[in-house]
């Protein structure tokens, strides 16, 4: 299963209210007892047909398209043979002269003023593979006029954009208040899907708010069963007063075809955003500097002694980032900020993301089992660019020691000696300068390494020789000693296991729970 964005991508080679009676003599009625539900229609009025509310708005309703070229290098399968050289002229690297293709997309918008300023999705516009550039961006009217557009605004996590074409007089549509949409809601979705014509689909909103688990500011949907397929994407969601209440934007699905469950972004989400690019804005998000390590589930319940499903752990912190000049630390478990919970349904990178930068907010932790409040200055969420080059600043080792191509040791001898720890099966010792390099750990990390896994212990699949243990239970670790401390107040508080932090090569460090012999 998976979320797939409606949006055809090709890349061509040439080219009713319920009441309950509550009496304090009667009974109280099942939801549905007869009588119970008004007979009438459902709140809005389901018409008989749609015909007459589709021929006022899909005028207003636009199919977008993309031509992109993309460039490839042609690889050499005789790279690194006598031969290399024959194949295509290519050299011994392996890579020969770039291949250009021709690209395209196809989605789906509309206008919301008469002047030409037209709402899609950001992915629908955005290149379609890995070296494309898109060149051109069309926008066609329901009546086959075509307009080049350009981009006014566009932004990547709330996959929203706001194209302009020149032209005026045109037919266009107003938001609605998504906030007052309700579960059971008829809604009619107008789209391009797999390049077709205008096409009108109508169905129930199923879900509101909901949470997709894709992270972020903007993981909350309208749900529907209207049919959503590939091209929808940009298209309107509308009410049966005619009011756009969202984006539709993203489809659940085994094979990428409808099967009843698609999202919008709510109005009230795209509105303001919208608006912030025709002023000329542009969105700034909180941002805090630390690496999430996952919600709290039964095995870091367990090994940290808290209720599970409160809030999140965090793995790392930025050296020099908000939350370490707080006080932050890995380990800290995160339950609240500002107030709000930090739960599966309001996570925190949802949190985060929608403060403010440049306020101060305040964060109940646990540490250790103990409550705590810190705050944080919030500062202003650097480009996903930007993020990404953070996270891609060093690879991922893939593996440890002489099954994973990364060597025993750096054969310096660094005056160190290893401990074991039975209760988890393993045996550590410090990591130095020495050893950070001949595993490929970033020199800033501090711990203990593994030296062996005992085969029989849980740790046995779930950690390797090279593995850097930073801290178990919230609770840093510098040597063997720490560690076998550690474990044993858990076994002395009863607890079944314990939750390491462990980092593997460069890439992030993640949490580990180990049962306790």
């Amino acid at each position: 299963m998976r979320y797939a964005y409606a949006i055809t991508s090709a890349l061509l080679l040439g080219g009713a209210t319920a009441t309950l009676a509550l009496q304090p003599s009667v009974a109280q009625q099942a939801q549905n007892e007869p009588g119970a539900i008004q007979a009438s229609v459902p709140r809005s009025g389901a018409p008989m047909s749609f015909a007459d509310m589709v021929a006022k708005l899909q005028p207003a309703v636009v199919n977008i398209s993309t031509k992109q070229t993309i460039v490839q290098r042609q690889q050499n399968p005789l790279a690194g043979t006598p031969f290399g050289d024959l194949f295509g002229g290519m050299g011994m690297g392996g890579q020969g002269a770039p291949v250009k293709r021709e690209g395209a997309s196809l989605g789906s918008g509309f206008l919301i003023s008469p002047d030409g300023y037209v709402v899609t999705n950001n992915h629908v516009i955005a290149p379609g593979a890995q070296g494309a550039t898109v060149n051109s961006i069309t926008v066609t009217l329901n009546n086959n006029k075509e307009y080049t557009a350009r981009v006014i605004g566009k932004d990547q996590d709330s996959d929203l954009a706001l194209l302009k074409i020149d032209a005026t007089n045109l037919p266009y549509v107003k938001w609605g208040d998504s906030s007052k949409a309700r579960v059971g809601d008829w809604v009619l979705a107008i789209g391009e899907p797999f390049g077709l014509g205008g096409t009108v689909t109508a169905g129930i909103i199923s879900a509101i708010n909901r949470v997709t688990g894709q992270g972020g500011a903007y993981d909350r949907f309208i749900q529907t069963d209207a049919s959503i397929n590939q091209g929808n994407s940009g298209g309107p969601m509308f009410d049966l007063n005619g009011n756009v209440i969202g984006v539709n934007s993203q489809i659940f699905s085994q094979s990428g075809g409808n099967i009843g469950i698609g999202f919008a972004i709510p109005a009230a989400t795209a509105k303001p955003i919208i608006e912030t690019f025709m002023k000329g804005g542009k969105i700034t998000r909180g941002y805090i500097g630390v690496t999430i390590g996952g919600a709290v589930d039964d095995d870091a319940a367990a090994a940290l002694g808290i209720p599970k499903g409160q809030g999140e752990l965090i793995a790392g912190v930025e050296p020099t980032g908000p939350s370490a000049k707080a006080g932050l630390r890995s380990g800290d478990v995160v339950t609240r900020i500002n107030g709000q919970d930090v739960n599966p349904n309001q996570t925190l990178t949802y949190l985060v993301s929608n403060l403010q930068p440049g306020t101060t907010a305040r964060f109940d932790i646990l540490r250790g089992g103990k409550p705590m409040t810190i705050n944080i200055a919030v500062a202003t969420r650097p480009s996903n660019e930007q993020l990404q080059a953070r996270a891609n600043g060093g690879e991922d080792s893939g593996g440890f020691g002489p099954n994973g191509g990364q060597g025993d040791d750096d054969g310096s001898d660094d005056g160190t000696t290893q401990g074991t720890t039975a209760p988890l099966g393993l045996n550590v010792q410090p990591l130095t300068p020495g050893i950070a390099r001949a595993i490929g750990v970033d020199p800033t990390v501090q711990g203990v390494v593994i030296a062996t896994v005992d085969a029989s212990s849980d740790a046995a699949g779930k950690l390797k020789r090279g593995d850097v243990i930073q801290g178990i239970n919230g609770n840093p670790v510098r040597t063997a000693a720490d560690v076998a401390r550690i474990v044993a107040q858990a076994k002395a508080a009863g607890r079944p296991q314990v939750l390491l932090l462990v980092q593997r090569g460069r890439g992030a460090p993640g949490f580990i729970p180990l049962k306790v012999k």
